[in-house]
Order: structure tokens, then sequence, then C-alpha cells
């Protein structure tokens, strides 16, 4: 074996090595997501929870004490005010009232708030969704999710081996629960758009788990010596670079994207961005270090021999 070869076979870096801390920081962080899940739950946008979004522009920058104040005097009590994009533009969001269409409801806040203002307050957006609606958008979404998760598992299992499937899909529920946690801590939005990013997690983090496990079959299958926790280190060591540009540069897009793209794509890019972040991670870590935990050996990963294959060399 020449010496580039030797080199290409030796580990870089320890990885496997702090898959021990690697697994304490990623249950810790499972933790305190599920229990913001069960305690505070997500903060819903509209989509889900139905109800009306007001949107209003002043000349200058909103006060939105006053405007919260101005709204709770005049009996609405859930409004949610918040700033949209600008200091100047105020978003309001109201839960659904029996009776009342919106165009009579969005003329009624428009009037609170030009009664309360100097300034001439305009209206820019009026939309309604009903709760029956997000109801079933919440449901539709957490099928899809499940939906998704169950493909791979089949996908995973029939293309490498079924230790495998397991660990990628540990690594894909670990992404899920930590970016739906983040969400829950920090109290963001949770919307259509966000749900949609985390279907992206899942594929972007799927990707980079499948490029890690074609190395280690490969390396299983062409290493003759080596126990599995290197093989899998030294595996992981080759696609390292490829995994950490692939991420740099998703999250420059990213980044460009939720410090320029406004409001109203924010959280999707939020969404993507933790996402990107922690799928990195998982790759590395929790998706290879699962497989290791399940006692892969080359033994689970060498072709199948059939019967009479023998006899097809034969001349």
């Amino acid at each position: 074996m020449n010496s580039t070869a030797k080199r290409e076979n030796r580990a870089r870096f320890d990885i496997m090595g702090k898959r021990r801390l690697a697994m304490v920081l990623s249950v810790i962080l499972m933790a305190v997501s599920l229990g913001s899940l069960f305690t505070r739950g997500l903060s819903l946008g509209l989509d889900f929870t139905g109800g009306y979004l007001i949107e209003v522009g002043y000349e200058s920058s909103a006060n939105l004490a006053d405007v919260r104040r101005a709204l709770v005097e005049n009996d609405f009590d859930d409004a949610l005010v918040q700033n949209f994009g600008s200091a100047s533009d105020v978003l309001v969001r109201l839960a659904p009232r029996e009776g009342v269409n919106s165009a009579a409801l969005s003329q009624q806040v428009l009037d609170i708030l030009q009664a309360t203002s100097n300034e001439t307050v305009s209206m820019r957006r009026v939309e309604f969704v009903g709760p029956q609606v997000g109801e079933e958008l919440r449901e539709q979404g957490g099928l899809a999710m499940l939906y998704a998760l169950a493909g791979i598992v089949i996908y995973i299992w029939l293309r490498f081996e079924k230790k495998f499937s397991v660990g990628s899909v540990a690594a894909l529920v670990h992404d899920v629960v930590i970016t739906l946690g983040i969400f829950s801590v920090t109290q963001m939005e949770f919307d259509l758009t966000v749900l949609a990013a985390l279907l992206a997690v899942i594929g972007y983090s799927l990707n980079d788990t499948i490029v890690v496990f074609d190395r280690i079959r490969e390396n299983f299958r062409k290493l003759r010596k080596g126990t599995p926790e290197e093989v899998i280190n030294i595996s992981i060591n080759q696609t390292l670079s490829r995994t950490l540009i692939t991420s740099l540069t998703t999250l420059l897009v990213l980044l460009a994207l939720f410090l320029f793209g406004g409001k109203v794509i924010g959280g999707f890019a939020m969404a993507l961005i933790i996402g990107v972040v922690v799928g990195t991670y998982s790759s590395i870590y929790i998706a290879s270090s699962g497989v290791l935990a399940l006692g892969i050996s080359k033994q689970d990963l060498m072709p199948i021999e059939k019967e009479g294959d023998e006899l097809d060399d034969l001349p």
C-alpha cells in the first residue's frame, strides 16, 4: 500500500472518540426541547390557529405599546401586535369572531388605531383563516412529517441495512425535535412556511447522512483491518470537508435570506439555518454513533453470495 493510501486510511480527527460527549449534549438539548414543547408549546401562526391578520401602515415608527393598549381598551383583549418588516408597519392578529366579517372587523380596528394616532393610518391587507382550516392544516402537516420519516426508513433499509435505517431516523428525529424546541423556547412564530422548512431539513440531513453511510459501507468492504469504530471514524474524516463546505455555503444563502428577505420568509430561513447546523452535527455524530451502538460489522455489509455463483465463474 503506498503512502497516499495509508494517509487516506488514517483518521485526522478522533470524532467517534468524542461520541459519548456528543450524546450527552444531544440528550440535554432534546430534554430541554421536549420539556419546552410540553410546557410552553409552539407559538402557532394564523395558518394553524385560525383568525384574522390585519396589517396597517403608519407614516413613521409606530408605538406598539400604544397600539396594544388602544385595542385592549376597545375589547380586543386577545390582539397580538408586532412590527412587520419595518417600524412603521404593524401586524395585528385576532382570534376568530362569530357573526363578524373580515371587512367590518378590519375597518373597526383601523378606526380605533386612527382615533388614537395623530398620523394617517392606512390599511395594507386583511386575511382570514377559519379555525377548522387551521386544525386540518395541523393534522396534515403532522401526517406529512410522519409519512416522510416512514418513507426514509424504507429507503435506507432497502439501500443499506436495517441498522443504518435506525441510525438515520434517530438522527432525523433528533434534528426535528431540537429545531422545534428552539422555536418553542424562543416562541418564534410557527406557521406553514416553517413546517415546509422542517420537511426541507429532513431532506438535507438525510442527504448528508447518506453520503457518510455510503463511505462507511465502502470502507467496511475495502479496509481489511480496523475495528468498526476505526472504520467509521475514517469514513467520517474522508467526508468531513465535503459536509462542512456544503453546510457553510448553504448557510451563507440562508443568512442572506434571513437578513434581507423580510419578515415574510424570516421564520422559514431561521428554521433552515437551525436545521442545517443541527443536521450537519447529527450526520457526523448521531447517525454514525447510532449505527455503531447497534453493533454494525463487516459481515452486515458484505454482498450476499447466491447459490451457483461459483459455477458461473467456471470457464
